[in-house]
């Protein structure tokens, strides 16, 4: 049996009681056998993006200082696992109708020209193919997959950018309405992944 690689990105500020974590811990299970990094963005924010990692981004790697270099070792870490991944299982929160800003920042270190993605001729070609992506989304009163969540959009957009197009999403939406209708929906979700 070919070996399985997941990466679980949990973005949530909350670690106990967190309606995402809780799901992407569900939907790793799926995955008994398989080897799971995690990347936990509250326990260990990633940086901000700065001018320095600008600039060390934009110089060719052959002329790039040892101080360039370094400013860009932890995005070339973070792209490593998502090289290392079959699957990812990402928490997608939903804050003011977007994505925390600790996942904001975990994609621009990811999402890089020449590296994961490339652009051609005919437009931006992604360059991590052959993965999958499960989003696990939980929102007090957003709609998923309606003109008001710019953040599963904006999910499956930017790993569609990336090459990454086999996204499912796992919906714990509308929490403030009805949490135990809508956890209950994630959960068949789940189970229709495991059926999968």
């Amino acid at each position: 049996m070919t070996p399985h690689t997941v990466l679980r990105i949990d973005a949530s500020a909350r670690t106990q009681g967190s309606v995402t974590r809780d799901l992407t811990g569900r939907i790793t299970a799926l995955w008994p056998g398989a080897d799971l990094l995690h990347r936990d963005l509250a326990a260990t924010p990633v940086a901000h993006l700065t001018e320095d990692w600008v600039t060390a981004n934009f110089t060719p790697p052959a002329n790039r200082t040892a101080a360039q270099t370094k400013a860009l070792a932890l995005s070339d870490s973070l792209i490593d696992e998502l090289r290392a991944a079959d699957t990812l299982v990402i928490g997608v929160p939903v804050y003011n109708f977007g994505v925390p800003s600790a996942l904001k920042a975990w994609i621009d270190h990811v999402a890089r020209a020449g590296v994961t993605f490339r652009y051609t001729d005919s437009g931006p070609e992604g360059l991590l193919t052959g993965k999958r992506a499960i989003l696990a989304m939980a929102s007090g009163g957003t709609q998923a997959g309606t003109e008001i969540d710019f953040a599963s959009t904006y999910m499956r957009h930017i790993l569609g950018f990336i090459g990454i197009t086999d996204v499912t999403l796992v919906a714990a939406d509308q929490l403030a309405i009805d949490a135990d209708a809508s956890l209950a929906r994630a959960l068949d979700q789940i189970g229709d992944l495991q059926a999968a």
